[in-house]
């Protein structure tokens, strides 16, 4: 046991330790390994390489595991159980005991979560924010970046809630309810038909019965978003004062205040978003009934217009529209008027926002169903439901949007370029468009199905607006050059091939040449450097998009000029082939819906089917929800406060020393948990990371977090840090830390295979593992030692230049 010390007379008795200050007075020194697993999922038993484990803290979602050897040296690793852990077979010297972190459960779970797929263009506009480029000396250029991509995100929320109104409103209510013969083949429709002659057959209070499906689409948003907030994004992070101070106006995702860690990870409220996302929540939910009620109150508005009419309806009816602009504007002004507030951890929330607005919003709802369901004799439904300019209105909108933020992404990349950045900064502008492009295939694809499922062959309606028509259409010329492009891939990948056949028999002298296994070997490389082609599949499907979607933004307003007798005159073979490209789209999108929710379902149920898609899908949900409140919830703002809690804590009671283990987007949650991580706790931290993408996806893709400068900074607050890949790893590669001061991170690339022939350690056929099973690797355990033995034993010293010493905010106590 150690000795205590003894106190110089005089001398002030120190405060008790606060919640992550290491004790003075410690127990034997012990040392600790917390692995973090990657994408797919694993259990405890695999990580841990024993079928006995126990739940050391944690619950159902998210837990730290042991091995039950291991369990007798206490929950806190302090050495309690030190004899029980010799009577399970542990023997000192050992090696570290062994903890798994088991996140699996944030992403996956049973299969209601393949639902979370449908919003897939909400996730991608949100990726569309964090993917700005650095600019640390330009925070009113990165407040508009943001701003920007908050505007396009409620876009996306009003094209949804616009499309589903299109389907219930239009389609179903107003045109096949109006029709006689489509109500005969839809049975279920015949109380809403004029010939019923009963009290639904009026046209707005068949407008209003039918509103129940967008508003009920819009309520469910609202109910999913608040319900996955507080169940996964709700945990709040260990208290520290590691960001700067400041008032709370600071810019979304400005780094100005945190130039000298250079990430804005370190800030102590990057990971507790409530107040943004409750502000966003309530905007996206009141443009939601807004929506409804604009296009419930619209064409009535237009009917009570008329020479003759109502005098009283005349008036309200513009009264009514007055109001849902003033609420629109209140909208768009809470979306503008706050970002991200990451210096500090905000619990405030705007009350009078996140109630008043969404009430408001179904207060106007609620008057114009009353306001439609007047009755109005002489009022026939005819044609498309009048507010087909909606549509017409949101994709130039759009793209204005786009083009604005392309510009001002370009600015800030050139403020400081940076050669690895994936399109030279433009990746979160091609993001953004593909989210809008998405949106709108799918509305126009559904509204297309539905539209062809009422009314067959028999052109009984007149049918969805023309520019969701042509929307769908321009499906099958993108199938096409997506095709061209996977054969230019594939053609430069067997290139690349066979120029890696010559590297492996180099690299192999001696041994007998087998020309099956040299094929392989240069095959998982070359196919390994696809992630690298990345950014020209996206430059290359944005820029396609952007042609196609301006086609038929042109097609369609060229269709609504032209009158209905010149359509005969319009060349036969230009006809045929846009009506062929409409037709096979309209299917395509139905056949696409189901396979995406088919496919969904499958991922949460198969490892090998989650894996396929686990990438996108952990990247897209691994960031905070800062421009869309209805995209999937982040498992980050759960994953890096357990991590953090846990680090902290073990070291408090052991002033042990710790390996932060993680392999994949393991590695990721691992980078961000170090760095919030105070400066006492970082000293007996080391990281070890593995098939790790953080330069490789997220420094190019994510350069403001996870550039240059941000890797360069953690690796000076986390020095004791190595890297492994492997050159057949699709996924893993170098992180390349800008700073020759310190020791190389990155470890030269491992083999694989361990051997290439047959051997005396390998006697039969090593396997080529690529991005999995990097500790069966012998340098993964040397490695792990060395920054065992490279942490100190006690906190490093304040490094100059870096502040005042950080004090905890709940105990008051120095970090």
């Amino acid at each position: 046991m150690e000795r205590a010390r003894k106190r110089p007379v005089g001398q002030r008795e120190q405060p008790p330790a606060g919640p992550y200050e290491v004790r003075s007075a410690k127990p034997p020194e012990t040392e600790l390994e917390l692995l973090v697993h990657g994408v797919g999922g694993t259990t405890p038993e695999k990580m841990l390489g024993d079928p006995r484990t126990v739940r050391v803290t944690g619950d159902d979602t998210a837990a730290v595991f042991r091995r039950a050897g291991d369990a007798g040296t206490g929950p806190d690793g302090s050495g309690a159980g030190g004899e029980a852990g010799r009577r399970h077979g542990r023997e000192p010297g050992s090696g570290p005991v062994r903890e798994a972190y088991v996140w699996c459960n944030l992403t996956s779970g049973d299969g209601s979560r393949a639902l979370w797929l449908l919003l897939l263009p909400f996730m991608v506009v949100n990726l569309a924010h964090w993917m700005r480029p650095a600019a640390p000396d330009r925070p009113r250029v990165v407040r508009l970046y943001g701003l920007l991509v908050r505007l396009a995100a409620l876009t996306l929320t009003v094209l949804l809630v616009a499309a589903a109104c299109e389907v219930a409103l239009d389609l179903v209510a107003w045109q096949c309810a109006g029709v006689q013969d489509c109500v005969r083949r839809h049975s279920w429709l015949g109380f809403l038909s004029p010939a019923a002659s009963g009290w639904w057959s009026a046209p707005g209070r068949r407008l209003a019965l039918a509103a129940a499906l967008p508003v009920t689409l819009t309520g469910l948003l609202w109910y999913l978003s608040h319900r996955t907030w507080r169940a996964y994004e709700s945990h709040r992070p260990l208290p520290s004062a590691t960001g700067p101070a400041g008032d709370e106006q600071e810019p979304p995702g400005d780094d100005a205040g945190s130039a000298a860690h250079g990430s804005a990870l370190v800030r102590a409220g990057f990971w507790y978003g409530r107040r943004l996302v409750a502000r966003l929540r309530a905007a996206h939910t009141a443009a939601g009934l807004l929506t409804v009620a604009g296009a419930v109150t619209i064409p009535a508005v237009r009917f009570d217009h008329r020479p003759g009419g109502p005098a009283v309806l005349d008036v309200l009816g513009p009264l009514l529209a007055a109001a849902l602009l003033v609420c629109g504007a209140a909208v768009v002004t809470v979306v503008c008027r706050r970002g991200r507030d990451e210096r500090r951890l905000d619990q405030r929330l705007d009350r009078h926002v996140v109630r008043g607005l969404p009430l408001a919003a179904l207060a106007l709802l609620l008057l114009g169903l009353v306001y439609a369901g007047w009755s109005r004799p002489g009022w026939r439904s005819t044609g498309r439901l009048p507010g087909d300019p909606s549509f017409g209105a949101l994709m130039p909108a759009q793209g204005v949007l786009v083009v604005a933020l392309a510009v001002v992404a370009g600015y800030l990349h050139r403020r400081r370029p940076d050669p690895r950045a994936a399109m030279r900064g433009l990746g979160g502008p091609a993001v953004a468009l593909l989210a809008c492009a998405l949106g709108g295939v799918i509305s126009g694809g559904v509204a297309q199905r539905v539209s062809d499922w009422l009314d067959g062959t028999r052109a009984l309606l007149t049918g969805p607006p023309v520019l969701l028509t042509w929307q769908a259409s321009v499906i099958p010329p993108l199938l096409a050059v997506l095709l061209l492009l996977a054969a230019g891939l594939a053609l430069h990948t067997a290139r690349l091939a066979r120029a890696e056949r010559h590297r492996v028999r180099r690299e192999h002298p001696g041994e007998p040449e087998d020309p099956s296994r040299t094929r392989a070997i240069a095959h998982a490389r070359a196919m390994a450097t696809l992630t690298d082609r990345a950014p020209l599949v996206v430059a290359v499907l944005t820029a396609t998009t952007l042609v196609l979607g301006s086609v038929a933004l042109a097609g369609a307003l060229a269709t609504r000029r032209t009158p209905e007798g010149a359509a005969h005159h319009t060349h036969h073979l230009v006809r045929a082939v846009a009506e062929t490209s409409q037709a096979l789209g309209s299917w395509l999108v139905g056949l696409g819906f189901l396979l995406f929710v088919t496919w969904g379902r499958r991922a949460y149920k198969d490892a090998s089917a989650r894996r396929t898609i686990g990438i996108l899908w952990d990247v897209g949900t691994f960031w905070p929800r800062a421009a869309h409140p209805f995209a999937p919830p982040c498992y980050a703002e759960r994953a890096v406060p357990d991590l953090t809690w846990r680090m902290a804590t073990w070291t408090r009671r052991t002033g042990g020393r710790l390996v932060l283990s993680g392999h994949s987007q393991g590695s990721v949650l691992a980078a961000a948990a170090a760095w919030q991580l105070p400066p006492s706790v970082r000293g007996r931290v080391a990281l070890l990371t593995y098939g790790s993408p953080l330069e490789r996806l997220y420094g190019r893709w994510f350069p403001a977090h996870f550039g240059p400068p941000a890797l360069a900074a953690l690796h000076h607050d986390i020095d004791c840090w190595r890297n492994l890949y492997r050159r057949t790893d699709p996924i893993g590669g170098p992180v390349r830390v800008p700073d020759d001061t310190c020791p190389d991170v990155d470890h030269e690339p491992l083999r694989d295979p361990l051997a290439y022939g047959r051997t005396p350690d390998h006697p039969l056929p090593a396997p080529i593992l690529g991005h999995s099973d990097y500790q069966s690797d012998p340098a993964f355990t040397r490695e792990r030692a060395r920054l065992l033995t490279r942490l100190r034993p006690e906190p490093p010293d304040r490094r100059p230049g870096t502040g005042p010493e950080p004090r905890d905010e709940a105990a008051g106590a120095p970090a």
